[in-house]
């Protein structure tokens, strides 16, 4: 893949993101860094990334993908209902309990993906 500027600006906004920025979040970041940005250069170097495994891409059922760079260790996501924060984190418990139910059902493991939709617990909303 042919490294053009904007695309390392957009390598470098994502690499900075503490959040999980949709396309339309990274343009706006993207082009407060080169003005000269398009929408249509985000999604297309969105995409490439994507294919290339440099980011993953997460639909949190808000109709919209969220991206975040691909790292080597595993980690999974508590979605919080009513702020839309992502919250990354890891239980070695539940990694275990994962593995045991495949094993199980007579499966190896290979891979998986979690995500937990939560309101917190002092919500005054009731769902």
């Amino acid at each position: 893949m042919r490294m053009t500027e904007q695309r390392r600006t957009i390598a470098r906004v994502l690499a900075q993101a503490d959040d999980h920025p949709d396309v339309e979040e990274l343009y706006r970041r993207c082009s407060a860094v080169d003005e000269h940005i398009s929408m249509s250069t985000v999604y297309r170097t969105v995409r490439l990334f994507e294919d290339a495994g440099i980011i993953e891409r997460h639909d949190f059922r808000e109709g919209r993908s969220r991206y975040e760079t691909s790292t080597e260790g595993h980690h999974d996501h508590l979605i919080n209902l009513r702020t839309g924060e992502v919250i990354e984190f890891r239980s070695e418990e539940i990694e275990r309990l994962q593995a045991e139910v495949a094993r199980r059902l007579g499966y190896k493991l290979m891979d998986h993906r979690l995500e937990l939709y939560a309101v917190p617990l002092n919500d005054e909303k009731k769902s």
